[in-house]
C-alpha cells in the first residue's frame, strides 16, 4: 500500500492514568481509542480506503467520516448547541440519511483524514470548555425528544463507546487489507 495518508496520532492523554481523576480517565479512554482507529486509518491510499471486508459495505473512509460527523454532532452541536459548519451544513439529511458513508468514496485520503484530524481538534477544545464552565455534571445544550439533556460525562462514555465498536470494523476491515493486526498504536517516535 502506498503511505499517502497519515493522521496525527499525538493526543494529550494517550492512555488513561491508572489513578487520575475521573475526568482524566475517561478523557484518555477517548483519546486511546481515537488513536488506535487513527492507526487503523493511516498509511492506506484511496483504495484501501475504499476497501469492505464482506458481507458489510463499510468503509475506512466511511468511518473516518461517520466519526467526523460524530465528533462534530456530539461536541459542537448536543454540548454547545453550535451550528455545525461545512459539509455537515450542506447536506440533505432527510434525502441523504447515509451521506457520510456514502460520500466518502468520492473524498481523497487526505480531505477524509483532515476533516477527521479537524474534528477531533474541535471537539478537544468543546470539551475543555465545557470541563472549564461545568465540569463532567454539565449538561448539553442539546435537549432530546422528551426534553432531557445528556451531562459532559455522558456524551464522552458515548463516544468512547462509538469508537470501540467502529475501531472494532476498522480491524476486520484494515485486517483483510494488509495484515495489520494489533491493538492500540505503537508509541509515537
Amino acid at each position: 500500500m502506498d503511505n499517502t495518508s497519515t493522521v496525527s496520532t499525538a493526543s494529550p492523554l494517550a492512555e488513561p492514568p491508572v489513578a487520575g481523576s475521573e475526568a482524566d480517565t475517561l478523557i484518555g479512554a477517548l483519546e486511546r481509542n481515537r488513536r488506535t482507529f487513527a492507526w487503523k486509518c493511516g498509511g492506506l491510499d484511496a483504495a484501501g480506503l475504499r476497501q469492505t471486508h464482506a458481507p458489510s459495505t463499510v468503509t475506512l473512509g466511511g468511518l473516518l467520516k461517520h466519526l467526523a460527523l460524530v465528533e462534530d454532532e456530539y461536541f459542537t452541536h448536543r454540548l454547545h448547541n453550535r451550528e455545525l459548519d461545512a459539509p455537515w451544513n450542506t447536506v440533505d439529511w432527510d434525502a441523504t440519511p447515509d451521506w457520510e458513508w456514502q460520500s466518502a468514496a468520492d473524498d481523497s485520503p487526505e480531505q477524509l483524514l483532515d476533516l477527521w484530524n479537524a474534528a477531533v481538534e474541535r471537539s478537544r477544545a468543546a470539551v475543555a470548555e465545557a470541563l472549564a464552565k461545568g465540569g463532567l455534571d454539565q449538561l448539553a445544550a442539546w435537549k432530546s425528544s422528551s426534553g432531557r439533556s445528556p451531562s459532559l460525562r455522558y456524551i464522552l462514555v458515548d463516544l468512547i463507546e462509538e469508537y470501540a465498536r467502529h475501531t472494532g470494523h476498522a480491524d476486520l476491515i484494515r485486517e483483510s487489507i494488509d495484515g495489520l493486526t494489533g491493538e492500540g498504536a505503537p508509541p509515537s517516535s
